[in-house]
């Protein structure tokens, strides 16, 4: 009897080898060839399974968010019970942070995706700010909760307040990834800002 393909196992297969050069060498050595070799299997292959390599890049790239977000559920979920907004906020962005060898690789792809985005303006356009601009809404939106349960002062602009740590987060990871700081004192930052903005005059 023929063997069964599982379709959907053969497509991971292949995004999971992307994502694996991503971390490793960068997406500018992303070829259909090198994602072919990479994975073990021919470049025929991965050309039926993706008949772009945007279509590629894009499919990896919703794995690569799917696997963060499920990081971002395991810390919620371990921030105990019951869940306050400061300790979603904690959860959300010290997930972020690259403090252990997965993080540390999530990160490292998305950096290679941003690096590959500045030089394709067009994709920059259309896929760049989807994921972050849900996050940052999110994260504006339990600031206001926080607001209203009296957590936050009622003063501050939680779009502005959300936008900043996320920036900040970010900018920790890549100084983790350059060696200035470890991933221990990233979160000690993050914390330290935290409690600032969690205090009420």
């Amino acid at each position: 009897m023929p063997t069964r393909v599982d379709h959907e196992e053969r497509r991971k297969q292949i995004a999971e080898a992307l994502l694996r050069i991503a971390d490793d060498q960068g997406l500018q050595s992303a070829s259909m060839r090198a994602v072919a070799a990479e994975a073990g299997v021919s470049l025929r292959l991965v050309q039926y399974y993706f008949t772009t390599k945007e279509e590629l890049l894009l499919d990896a790239l919703a794995r690569l968010g799917t696997q963060l977000q499920s990081r971002m559920n395991t810390r919620i979920e371990a921030a105990g019970s019951p869940l306050t907004s400061r300790g979603v906020v904690t959860a959300l962005l010290s997930s972020i942070l690259p403090t252990d060898p997965e993080s540390r690789r999530i990160t490292r792809s998305y950096a290679a995706y941003y690096a590959l985005l500045l030089g394709d303006p067009e994709l920059m356009k259309k896929h760049a700010t989807a994921q972050p601009d849900l996050l940052e809404d999110f994260l504006a939106e339990r600031i206001r909760t926080a607001q209203e349960a009296g957590e936050i002062d009622s003063g501050k602009d939680p779009g502005m307040a959300a936008a900043g740590l996320l920036a900040m987060v970010n900018g920790l990871g890549q100084s983790v990834l350059g060696g200035q700081r470890t991933g221990d004192s990233a979160l000690s930052i993050l914390v330290h800002h935290l409690d600032e903005l969690f205090q009420v005059p």
